[in-house]
């Protein structure tokens, strides 16, 4: 049996990925930040078809919390094969109008959060010679966004991040991908107005935003034996909208 690390587990993409982990019958530990309730009744829901699961809770810009998760993880299920970075938050707005905490709190999170839980994990999986890593970017990080330069920008350092790492642990049998989704219809995009939505799906080539399971199954598909030949990739499920 594999067993996989979800960061941004408690909703979103990283809940619909821990939900097709599960059903592929792999263990899945579920982190969360400030979503415990929803991280644990997730877990309890994954244990119900037969696998192991449980929740880990831990700020990934806190490389301290980080490496407590993993031992954790580690103690439950005695292996790791499957890291995904999907933990991440936004900041929609003009880059004249972000102060100096949004900004390092954005590159806290969604850069040097997967810097620090790829350095946790990677001992274990040195050690074993055996590994995936599936970073989760956004298409911003391809192409930047107005009004969100900040965002676009810690997106863009995940994927050269991705690219790089997947070089250095190529030899070392350990494969690192990145997901860069388009619009998906997640929390994070709720903020977004209806007519915003309704634009941004107008201008998708195939005519709707995504959802949730759509680019959890681009994560999974990266983490399985499928794709046992892929490393450094960024696979892109945003309907077409960034080619």
């Amino acid at each position: 049996m594999k067993h996989a690390l979800i960061t941004g587990g408690s909703r979103g993409i990283g809940a619909a990925a821990a939900r097709l982990f599960a059903r592929r019958g792999w263990g899945v530990a579920v982190g969360f930040h400030h979503g415990e309730r929803e991280a644990r009744a997730l877990a309890q829901e994954l244990s119900v078809l037969g696998v192991p699961a449980l929740a880990v809770g831990a700020d990934v810009a806190d490389a301290g919390q980080v490496g407590r998760m993993v031992d954790n993880v580690l103690e439950n299920f005695c292996q790791l094969d499957i890291l995904v970075c999907s933990a991440g938050i936004s900041h929609l707005g003009l880059i004249s109008q972000i102060d100096e905490d949004q900004w390092r709190r954005l590159f806290a999170v969604n850069v040097d959060g997967v810097h620090h839980c790829c350095r946790a994990v990677l001992p274990h999986m040195l050690e074993r010679k055996s590994g995936s890593i599936v970073t989760v970017s956004s298409m911003w990080g391809q192409v930047g966004a107005s009004c969100e330069a900040a965002y676009s920008a810690t997106k863009g350092a995940v994927i050269a991040y991705t690219k790089a790492l997947a070089k250095e642990l190529g030899p070392s049998n350990i494969r690192v991908n990145c997901v860069a989704p388009g619009v998906i219809d997640t929390e994070m995009n709720a903020r977004l107005s209806a007519e915003d939505l309704a634009a941004l799906a107008e201008e998708t080539p195939l005519g709707r935003v995504g959802t949730p399971e759509e680019a959890a199954a681009a994560i999974t598909f990266l983490a399985s034996d499928e794709a046992s030949f892929l490393t450094g990739q960024v696979v892109a499920p945003n309907g077409g909208l960034v080619i």
